[in-house]
């Protein structure tokens, strides 16, 4: 079985990578909306896979971490692309998330989205 919560978050970020002059070198802002995903049985006694309440506080602070920020200055998202911004949720939850299977991460006016499902990755510097 699958459960989810979803959390909204609004930042800024601009790619230190995309050539000069095009609009994703300049600072901007996007509305973005990250679906946590876990995996597991319901509990025999609570009926439950993950209290929500438990998982609205792990998310609680990875929240706090992105919303109303600019994505570069947040450590580890120093190249704040959806890929990246996936790959630092998951490895911010891993550990306080049993079942941790998703990580979904997308800006809905743009229709475009990651999904995340592999195992923590190393740090990944900014190139």
């Amino acid at each position: 079985m699958r459960i989810y919560k979803e959390f909204l978050f609004e930042a800024a970020h601009f790619l230190p990578s995309a050539p000069p002059g095009h609009p994703n070198s300049r600072i901007h802002g996007h509305s973005f909306r990250a679906r946590v995903v876990i995996d597991g049985e319901p509990n025999a006694e609570t009926g439950l896979v993950f209290h929500f309440d438990d998982l609205a506080a792990a998310i609680a602070e990875a929240h706090d971490a992105l919303d109303h920020r600019l994505l570069n200055e947040v450590e580890g998202l120093e190249l704040p692309t959806l890929e990246r911004i996936s790959i630092w949720l998951w490895n911010r939850l891993q550990n306080r998330v049993p079942g941790l299977a998703e990580i979904h991460v997308s800006r809905d006016s743009c229709h475009e989205g990651c999904i995340y499902t592999g195992a923590p990755l190393p740090k990944l510097a900014a190139e």
